[in-house]
């Protein structure tokens, strides 16, 4: 019989005005390119959408564009620009 796959999985991580507009400080979902994961995090959260369009994006620390892979284990952050930086 053959083996379920289960789908892998990255941490996606808000910060300041995301994790505002998300309602949750972080979350699961499935891999992907950054793109990918934002289009599944923009479907649970409708009012992250404007923050998601000026965000800036780390995947395991490192600055990313939308192509980037996001591998499975890997944490996608989301920053908002803000204030004083």
């Amino acid at each position: 019989m053959p083996s379920a796959h289960l789908p892998a999985e990255v941490t996606v991580r808000y910060w300041a005005g995301a994790r505002a507009a998300a309602g949750i400080e972080s979350e699961t979902v499935a891999a992907g390119t950054v793109g990918e994961v934002l289009e599944q995090v923009r479907a649970r959260h409708t009012g992250l959408a404007p923050v998601l369009a000026v965000a800036s994006f780390l995947v395991d620390g490192i600055a990313r564009d939308l192509t980037a892979q996001v591998p499975p284990g890997g944490t996608l952050e989301v920053l908002p620009p803000f204030a004083g930086g």
